[in-house]
């Protein structure tokens, strides 16, 4: 039978030909050259555009390859990236678990802890590829989410921020260079422009005057280096003056109680900054006595009513403040301490003395200059 499908023109089933088959309808593309397989990350099994349409266009429904009981939604069907299913779900995996388990070595205190990390990212996405204890790791998985929600956003964050910041500085390298092509593609243009410029007026020299080409005059040749050196030298500012001018933009339950990322670097947040003072600290508030707003006295009374006090503009509170800083002046001041440091200074001014006397005996009194 072999024989006779080759001697009709058929050649022999590749096979690889199976990929081609929807495993629900049996529609093949060889039939419908235009058929699209996708695929849903719950199950990975594939199968075509209109089975997708016709089963789950109600609403979510089993998956129809026989096996499989998993509910699947239309929503979550899309075109597979890889020809072969297996990589399609790694790369699913370790795409979900690199965005739970985020940091970077900068966020840890040495390079052992963050390879720690990174064993512990592996055997987690080994376990759910293999299926090996997917309940546990898929519990480890969200109590590290939840516990860490905060530094998983921040992490995100600093990873789009440099994400924008790479393809910032690309683009500007990228506009660089066809700056710098585009200043070398007009100083060619320039050169050959004046070459062929040299070239003429030494055509209409020669036929006048039948002097000798540029190339056998040295001096005509001297002129036309000068120029050339002249204009490339010009090319070279232009392309620094414009690469200065460049600024490209500048540029890491019982499982959830036991697990956590060792190594981690103390986030110490900085300190809140206080407002200006003027005098340093230095506070003005008496600590010996509280002043008020009002006293009592016969005097005051006059002071506060007689109008040749009043109309001067005369403030009590002034008076009260200058009276209380004389009655507690001498608070904090020790006599006896202050004449026992006056004592010793002056017994140590009386041993400098005697110790300079005595070297000014010791040389006879003779005048050592």
């Amino acid at each position: 039978m072999l024989e006779a499908s080759q001697r009709n023109g058929a050649g022999p089933r590749q096979s690889g030909d199976n990929d081609d088959i929807c495993p629900v309808c049996k529609s093949s593309r060889y039939l419908n050259p235009n058929m699209r397989f996708l695929v849903n990350p719950e199950c990975y099994h594939k199968m075509c555009e209109s089975c997708v349409d016709r089963i789950f266009s109600t609403g979510p429904a089993p998956c129809p390859v026989a096996g499989c009981a998993r509910t699947l939604r239309k929503q979550r069907f899309r075109k597979q990236t890889f020809e072969d299913l297996k990589i399609e779900r790694e790369v699913d995996v370790r795409r979900r678990v690199a965005q739970v388990f985020n940091k970077q070595e900068s966020d840890f205190e040495t390079l052992r802890a963050y390879n720690n990390h990174l064993e512990e990212m592996e055997v987690i996405t080994f376990n759910l590829l293999e299926g090996i204890d997917v309940p546990a790791t898929e519990r480890k998985l969200a109590a590290y989410a939840s516990q860490n929600a905060a530094s998983i956003s921040q992490n995100d964050a600093r990873a789009k921020r440099d994400r924008n910041t790479q393809n910032a500085t690309t683009a500007a390298q990228k506009e660089q260079a066809l700056l710098n092509r585009s200043a070398v593609n007009r100083s060619d243009i320039s050169s050959l422009a004046e070459r062929e410029e040299s070239h003429r007026e030494s055509l209409d020299a020669l036929s006048k005057t039948q002097v000798s080409t540029p190339q056998d005059d040295p001096a005509a040749q001297k002129v036309v280096l000068k120029k050339s050196t002249a204009r490339r030298t010009a090319a070279e500012k232009a392309r620094d003056k414009q690469r200065s001018q460049q600024q490209p933009a500048d540029s890491r339950s019982s499982d959830a109680e036991t697990f956590r990322v060792e190594g981690l670097k103390t986030v110490v947040e900085a300190p809140v900054e206080k407002p200006y003072d003027p005098f340093g600290g230095i506070s003005f508030t008496p600590s010996y006595y509280t002043l008020q707003a009002h006293y009592e006295h016969p005097w005051l009374e006059k002071a506060r009513t007689e109008a040749s006090i009043v109309a001067g503009g005369y403030d009590l509170r002034e008076y009260y403040q200058r009276t209380m800083v004389e009655a507690f002046a001498g608070l904090g001041c020790f006599i006896e301490e202050e004449m026992g440091n006056k004592e010793q200074g002056d017994g140590i001014k009386m041993v400098a003395t005697e110790g300079a006397a005595m070297a000014a005996g010791g040389n006879g009194g003779e005048d050592i200059l």
